[in-house]
């Protein structure tokens, strides 16, 4: 029996309910559990409470950092691997490069998002613009009270009518909006892109049993979006297929959150 473990929200119960019967049919018997949070997860993961645990970056690299011997990268949403950063202007505007933004305002994602939060923070810093002492003003999407729209899309919609001057947005959010019919190129201009690092991944237990561990990674690297109940999962973790995982790109972040005290 394959024990799973992810953070609880309305959208992981119909994932998880959806891959148990996904990975019987293929002949993987599992159960799961959702957890409080990821730092419940870790400590799951760790104490050996779950075999899998679909992790947020940040928890994956507490669990390696915890663990005497690295557990498993096993499968990653598409998405998840080569992920991105982009700050944005308005189109026209004249910051062109990160050294530009001194005395303008920044508008972050929210203060938990990896990739437009911590991570964007970070960057700025490592450019050589501090936050609280180079900006006119900036803030988190938590910070901007009334806001029924997700982070990311806040933050380029406030860019976009000029409240802010730049913001963080990821490579993702960006395609979906294009998808969505949204002219991004006419309304704002990319002027600074992030090196690629690695977000979620489902993560195993270092001694897992070899045959079971392929077969759950082959099982979700083969899911159809054709297939319903496919399609189902998949649209619960926002992607449109699962990929082998890597052990590559997960350095960024751990200085990132080590530098920010959150390691």
């Amino acid at each position: 029996m394959l024990r799973l473990g992810g953070t609880a929200s309305n959208s992981h119960m119909v994932v998880f309910q959806g891959l148990q019967k996904y990975l019987l049919d293929r002949g993987v018997e599992s159960d799961w559990v959702l957890y409080s949070g990821y730092d419940a997860l870790v400590e799951a993961f760790v104490s050996r409470e779950i075999d899998v645990a679909w992790n947020g970056p940040l928890s994956y690299v507490k669990i390696q950092r915890l663990l005497d011997v690295p557990s498993r990268v096993l499968v990653m949403r598409d998405e998840d691997v080569d992920f991105t950063t982009h700050f944005i202007s308005q189109a026209g505007s004249d910051i062109s490069s990160i050294k530009k933004l001194k005395g303008k305002s920044f508008a972050f994602g929210s203060r938990g998002s990896i990739q437009t939060g911590l991570l964007a923070y970070h960057f700025l810093k490592e450019a050589g613009i501090n936050p609280t002492q180079d900006l006119s003003d900036y803030s988190f999407f938590d910070d901007r009270t009334g806001d029924t729209r997700r982070d990311e899309v806040d933050v380029f919609e406030r860019v976009m009518d000029g409240e802010y001057d730049a913001g963080a947005i990821s490579a993702s959010t960006l395609l979906r909006l294009e998808l969505d019919g949204v002219d991004v190129h006419e309304r704002i201009q990319k002027f600074w892109d992030s090196p690629a690092y690695s977000h979620c991944c489902f993560t195993g237990q270092s001694d897992m049993d070899e045959e079971v561990s392929q077969m759950f990674t082959d099982a979700l690297v083969k899911m159809e979006y054709s297939d319903p109940l496919g399609k189902e999962i998949l649209d619960g973790e926002g992607c449109k297929a699962f990929v082998p995982g890597i052990t590559t790109g997960w350095e960024i972040l751990e200085v990132a959150a080590e530098q920010e005290g959150l390691i």
